[in-house]
């Protein structure tokens, strides 16, 4: 990553240090201390490019929502979870010390801004299904077509409506109800020793929510409607499911056995070979590093051989290892079946996609963008 001096910052913006201060104070530009100066900062060259692109590009309405559609300027408020200085924010806490000692429920129940969540016990049978993954789309299917809506609700009610979401996803997943925090379940489903069990306990926490992703963005326009909450997290599962967003982490798990098995050279040669991208590495909210990736990884302490092949996949993209690349290689380091890390992805974000749909029914706001027609 690049980064330039104060002086030039300010000719590349032709702003004032104020608002140069106020673009860093809005996460708009990274900034970080000048090694050479410690009274000085250095200044994000990419950020500072953006923003003058944008600038230019005129902010008529074709432009602001060409601009808004990818990983452009928030477009809705939110108190639930930002990007910071880098860092995820849930509810004004560090996400990767939350993690540090808290179970998912204790996210849940942070998120939705309810009281301590204790999980019911599950008395819901599992739903008809070959895979954890089938399972839970159909369990959220059905609780879909039968729940009442979301419209009139209060926030408490809401709230235990989730909570017993939560416990029958992962009742889905397991294939068998039963008491217990949803971490020590799921690990006892996969058979994990304590210290794999502690690490599933804060990736979950981990991946819990992270701002205006597309699954959460769908929750969000489903609960915008009144739509059940169960419908809400199904929108938001069904989005999950695609090799752009929760999927991702599945071709991580490609190379990484790969890797291991055949050596880093090798794996990469076929990524190569096939035309195919690195999977995994770099992130556009985190140009320093995805610190949910650089947390379970330091936790997990990954064996020389998975060590070797994640230092291999960062060296040839330039780039640090993102999250989906970290469930990846927990999948591989605790023995875990293929669908794991989709499972573990999923079943985090059934506590942020359930805090949006809260926060948004409770707004009472439609979600409906107008388009911008390109047609004859």
């Amino acid at each position: 990553m690049s980064w330039i001096r104060r002086e030039d910052a300010l000719a590349e913006l032709g702003v004032k240090p104020q608002t140069l201060y106020a673009y860093v104070s809005r996460g708009l530009i990274a900034s970080r201390p000048d090694a050479d100066d410690p009274r000085a900062s250095l200044y994000a060259a990419a950020d500072i490019a953006a923003l003058v692109r944008r600038r230019r590009s005129g902010r008529g309405r074709e432009a602001i929502a060409r601009a808004a559609i990818a990983w452009g300027e928030p477009v809705m408020e939110t108190a639930i979870t930002t990007v910071r200085e880098r860092r995820l924010i849930y509810r004004g806490r560090d996400a990767v010390r939350f993690a540090a000692d808290a179970m998912l429920e204790e996210a849940a129940a942070l998120l939705w801004n309810a009281d301590t969540l204790t999980p019911p016990r599950s008395s819901d049978s599992a739903p008809p299904g070959e895979t954890g993954k089938a399972r839970a789309l159909a369990f959220l299917a059905v609780r879909a077509a039968v729940d009442p809506p979301g419209i009139g609700r209060s926030a408490a009610s809401l709230a235990a409506e989730g909570a017993g979401l939560l416990s029958g996803f992962c009742t889905a997943i397991t294939g068998a109800g039963g008491r217990g925090f949803f971490h020590q379940r799921l690990a006892r489903h996969w058979g994990l020793t304590p210290g794999g069990t502690d690490l599933l306990r804060r990736a979950l926490v981990l991946v819990a929510d992270h701002e205006l992703n597309p699954s959460t963005f769908a929750a969000r326009v489903a609960a915008s409607t009144g739509a059940p909450l169960a419908a809400c997290a199904l929108a938001g599962c069904a989005t999950l499911t695609g090799p752009l967003h929760g999927e991702a982490s599945a071709r991580a798990l490609a190379y990484l056995r790969n890797a291991v098995a055949a050596g880093p050279d090798a794996a990469l040669a076929a990524l190569s070979q096939r035309g195919e991208r690195i999977p995994a590495v770099g992130h556009a909210l985190y140009p320093d590093g995805d610190p949910r990736a650089a947390a379970l990884l330091r936790w997990m302490k990954p064996s020389a051989s998975l060590r070797r092949a994640l230092r291999a996949a960062e060296a040839a993209s330039g780039e640090a290892a993102n999250v989906d690349m970290a469930l990846a290689a927990l999948t591989v380091e605790l023995g875990l079946p293929d669908d794991a890390a989709f499972l573990m992805f999923a079943s985090g974000r059934m506590a942020g996609w359930i805090a949006h749909a809260i926060e948004q029914r409770l707004s009472a706001a439609p979600i409906r963008p107008r388009a911008n027609y390109i047609g004859d």
